[in-house]
């Protein structure tokens, strides 16, 4: 189960979402359409970066660590 976000956040994410929606002169439908343009790319690029440490350790360039647990 998640935390609360505390005021601080919630006053952040409401400063990003002016921001967001000034950016797109005050359209929102524009507005959405842009956050889900950059989360569809932030995805893609979360993708390539995990195949691309999935092949560095499948080639051994990252050395695999034991996991300290006690």
């Amino acid at each position: 189960m998640s935390e609360p976000s505390s005021f601080s956040d919630a006053n952040r994410y409401e400063q990003a979402c002016d921001q967001a929606i000034a950016m797109c002169d005050g359209n929102l439908r524009s507005t959405i359409k842009a956050l889900i343009m950059a989360n569809e790319y932030l995805e893609t690029e979360l993708e390539q970066l995990q195949a691309s440490v999935s092949d560095d350790h499948a080639l051994g360039r990252i050395p695999r660590t034991k996991s300290s647990s006690a």
